[in-house]
């Protein structure tokens, strides 16, 4: 998945077999075509939920087209899909009236996270550790690509992934709506494994080298810590995110086996 323009409105490119069977399984709308090699065209199982969706795959005649598409150095499998990004992102007031929060409700919002790899991992530790949506904000952010799509193994197609307005007023209205608003800061007071979560949760993940903003960390409720040894200084965006949303799992194992 390459060469997505960074516009929303903008298509996409799905590559590999796993992410086009995760968005035909789940959110076939956002396919709008599908390319197969040869090869890919005998995969019976893939061909059939091709058939299901009433979609009929043109043919990649030479590895040049595959290449043409999504580069020379993308494990595409022979599968290429193009995919409506618009479609996939989900309007937050929209999604917010589908909620009914409580304490076994979790959400992550990205402050401005710019590296694709690390917002397609967080949204696959969201959707592993029984989140129920990703926020994300319309400036200075990575948005749903291709790239994303692949770090997400697929879970984007999973998850609600939510497109936000202002990062601060959103915050602002999560918590009047009942949430505790959490900040993964690398010098946070407090520390992860001694907080009791039990209201709403949202889990504000900051930029990967800037973290959050001091006007979001004065919006949130409580600035979290990761505990680890001195030996190493920090942790990446994605992990931080990982292990804190594995902590609060802990407390709501009701969250795991959220479909």
């Amino acid at each position: 998945m390459r060469h997505e323009r960074r516009d929303h409105r903008e298509k996409i490119y799905i590559y590999g077999k796993h992410a086009l069977t995760e968005a035909l399984t789940h959110t076939p709308h956002v396919v709008s075509k599908v390319f197969l090699s040869s090869e890919a065209n005998q995969d019976k199982d893939l061909r059939e939920l091709l058939r299901s969706r009433s979609i009929s795959p043109a043919m990649l005649k030479t590895p040049r087209d595959a290449s043409d598409m999504v580069g020379e150095d993308t494990a595409h499998q022979g599968v290429i899909a193009i995919a409506d990004p618009s479609k996939i992102l989900r309007d937050f007031n929209e999604f917010f009236a589908t909620l009914t929060p409580d304490e076994n409700t979790a959400l992550v919002l990205l402050d401005e996270l710019t590296d694709p790899h690390n917002v397609g991992a967080i949204i696959r530790s969201a959707a592993a550790f029984g989140a129920v949506g990703v926020l994300i904000p319309p400036h200075n952010q990575a948005p749903i690509t291709g790239s994303v799509v692949k770090a997400s193994a697929g879970m984007a197609f999973r998850i609600p992934i939510v497109a936000i307005g202002n990062i601060n007023q959103t915050i602002l209205k999560l918590k009047d709506e009942g949430f505790r608003a959490y900040a993964l800061a690398m010098e946070g007071a407090k520390d992860v494994t001694k907080v009791k979560f039990d209201a709403p949760s949202v889990f504000v993940i900051g930029n990967e080298g800037r973290g959050i903003r001091q006007k979001t960390l004065e919006h949130s409720d409580v600035a979290l810590r990761i505990p680890m040894n001195p030996r190493c200084e920090s942790l990446n965006a994605s992990v931080s995110a990982a292990v804190v949303l594995y902590q609060w799992s802990t407390q709501h194992p009701g969250a795991l086996r959220r479909s």
